[in-house]
């Protein structure tokens, strides 16, 4: 089965055409490159409770290396930091906090319902790499029809990286960068949307195959804009994202 990087020893990898970008298939979607450094810095007794990204340049789609460094080691806490190496530049850095999980507090939030996945895909989002890699199920419309909202249930169909099975965090990460496009204000022929960065903060870990991400875009006047989304399973909530955005007419 395809997958979105093929492991070339070392801590190299190779991108395929699972992770290209809608706006050059060159460059690789910002959501494949979180997971990965996700994944370069999971220890084995520790949760990650919050993924902060920062995309310094477009990121092509070329052999990439990671490397992982350790900011803050401790017992109960630790903050790890992973970049994206291509070309000899670093392209991606991204910091990662991690808490152990300890005893059962006297409260715990209870799980909401959540609507059932819809039959049927009505995404719009196969004609990219990254949209295809991915089912788009949407709850309040079409997808991508740039009224500043959407609600959807997704599922990833490919592993991260070759020979391993996909984790619930990674399938989370590979579609949390996916809200701003998925709820635009703007026709993005017209006007560009651009989130330098991205923060996913974790309740807990994910369970099943379905991700439902509902979410938002407020923009400025002055041409800031802010996406954030809640991600669900069929359980109920587990994890918020929000992204920072550059709106620029073309």
């Amino acid at each position: 089965m395809t997958a979105f990087y093929l492991p070339l020893g070392d801590d190299r990898y190779e991108p395929t055409d699972l992770t290209e970008s809608p706006w050059d298939t060159r460059m690789q979607h910002g959501g494949p490159p979180a997971a990965l450094l996700a994944r370069a810095m999971a220890p084995d007794d520790q949760r990650l409770t919050r993924l902060s990204v920062d995309f310094l340049a477009p990121i092509p789609r070329r052999p990439l290396s990671v490397e992982v460094t350790t900011i803050k080691p401790g017992r109960l806490t630790a903050l790890r930091e992973a970049r994206m190496v291509v070309d000899g530049k670093v392209a991606v850095v991204a910091r990662g906090w991690h808490i152990a999980p300890g005893p059962e507090p006297s409260v715990v939030t209870p799980g909401e319902p959540q609507p059932p996945v819809p039959a049927g895909s009505d995404s719009g989002m196969d004609f990219f790499g990254y949209g295809r890699a991915t089912d788009w199920h949407g709850l309040s419309g079409p997808l991508l029809s740039a009224e500043g909202h959407a609600d959807v249930w997704t599922r990833v169909n490919h592993p991260l990286v070759a020979g391993e099975a996909l984790t619930g965090v990674a399938r989370t990460l590979i579609v949390a960068d996916a809200a701003n496009g998925l709820s635009t204000n703007f026709d993005l022929k017209e006007w560009l949307s651009i989130p330098p960065g991205m923060a996913t903060t974790f309740l807990r870990e994910p369970v099943g195959d379905w991700v439902r991400l509902a979410c938002r875009t407020d923009v400025t006047a002055d041409g800031i804009g802010l996406c954030t989304g809640d991600l669900s399973d069929p359980g109920g909530r587990f994890a918020q994202v929000t992204q920072p955005l550059l709106v620029r007419q073309r």
